[in-house]
């Protein structure tokens, strides 16, 4: 485990060209995770990185991918394995303005739209992929992705691909890349198993640990309230009600119940919009382009929304429904307090969700403040006819990685 520090990003063996990119981007001082892993990849080492969400991971392998590719030289060169759609329009929003600079063309494969645009990039050279496994497989199949020159490999959300849904076709696309390769896994959390698998993909990885519990960070302020099931959809009204000026992530459990429950609030005249599977891939981008916005304030999601996604200034998330996993509820509640930035987490948990709340408690280490919610005893939800007022945000521009 790593532990050195660097000041600024003037102390990393930066081109010119990159230094400049993070100078305009108003970053001056690296993030722990930053400060550690950028060294390490900057010498080619394979490292696996794990930092709580919101603490500059994408930066920390984004960087020294821009400074290890070559721009004279056409072809796959790096690629970033990320688990959803939304997440590699995020990542490629990152690299979008670093590529560039370098003079270095990408492209993103993912699912829900045509192939032509992605088959076009890659032919005409694109140095690096941001893609989900699923259509990278495919292109992989149909020999329009070639990772021959694959200088660096990154999974994004390491421990999700490593797991038993997204394992088998991430060992396929491994298998294709050169064994020379270097290698790298970011995650949030980083449990043994994670590791286990991960030693047979990576060579001599340096581990670089910022924060290893799955406590949240102290910005995140705790609220776990016992509820009766019947009381919820009144609580979470009045939650609602009750919401600041910033944004607000809901979460419940499965897409058909995320999509009535946001039919139901919208109904009832609150600015919402639902995130779940079942959504077209460009109606997935006009939920989260709307949401960015401020064009509605509030969002309720399945787990979709719980990897990686970057909104500006989540002021509060509420589990209306609990996560399957310690590593979920991390994932989730880490949408807010993100960078500094304070944030609240509130968690309902009724009787029937007793026993999963416990595990979840043994897998994070501690217990969580709790209390009863004031009037839980299930009375009806009132008719709600005047819709509440929709508090402006400020509008945040995430460009996109070309893929045209």
């Amino acid at each position: 485990m790593l532990s050195s520090q660097s000041g600024t990003f003037s102390d990393f063996r930066l081109s010119p060209a990159t230094r400049a990119v993070v100078a305009k981007m108003g970053i001056t001082t690296p993030t722990p995770i930053q400060a550690q892993a950028i060294p390490i990849l900057l010498e080619g080492h394979d490292v696996i990185g794990q930092a709580r969400t919101g603490s500059g991971k994408t930066l920390a392998f984004a960087l020294p991918i821009v400074e290890r590719c070559d721009p004279k030289v056409r072809g796959v060169q790096a690629m970033i394995l990320v688990p959803t759609r939304e997440l590699a329009i995020q990542v490629g929003g990152v690299l979008s303005a670093l590529a560039a600079a370098r003079h270095l063309q990408g492209t993103l494969l993912y699912g829900g739209r045509a192939y032509g645009p992605e088959r076009n990039a890659l032919a005409r050279g694109a140095q690096i992929v941001v893609g989900t496994p699923g259509r990278t497989l495919d292109h992989l199949g149909q020999g329009t992705l070639m990772l021959r020159n694959l200088r660096v490999f990154v999974l994004d959300e390491g421990d999700e691909m490593l797991d038993r849904g997204f394992a088998p076709d991430v060992e396929r696309i491994l298998a294709q890349a050169p064994a020379n390769r270097q290698t790298a896994l970011f995650s949030a959390t980083v449990p043994s198993w994670v590791m286990q698998i991960a030693a047979r993909h990576l060579r001599n990885p340096q581990v670089v640990r910022v924060d290893n519990e799955l406590e949240a960070p102290a910005e995140i302020s705790h609220v776990v309230y016992n509820i009766k099931p019947e009381a919820k959809l009144e609580a979470l009204c009045t939650l609602l009600d009750n919401r600041g000026d910033g944004p607000v992530l809901v979460f419940g459990r499965t897409k058909h119940g995320v999509k009535k429950l946001a039919g139901r609030l919208a109904d009832w005249g609150y600015p919402v919009t639902a995130l779940q599977g079942n959504l077209s891939q460009n109606a997935r981008e006009r939920v989260m382009a709307d949401f960015r916005s401020g064009a509605v304030s509030i969002l309720v999601a399945t787990n979709v929304a719980a990897r990686g996604l970057d909104v500006s200034g989540i002021e509060q998330v509420i589990n209306y429904e609990l996560p399957d996993t310690a590593g979920l509820f991390t994932h989730r509640i880490g949408r807010t307090g993100r960078m500094g930035r304070q944030g609240e987490a509130i968690t309902f948990v009724t009787p029937e969700d007793s026993h999963k709340w416990r595990q979840i408690e043994r897998e994070l280490g501690h217990s969580l403040p709790r209390k009863t919610w004031p009037n839980g005893n299930g009375a009806a939800t009132p008719a709600r006819t005047s819709a509440p007022v929709a508090k402006p945000l400020v509008q945040r521009r995430h460009p996109s990685f070309n893929s045209a």
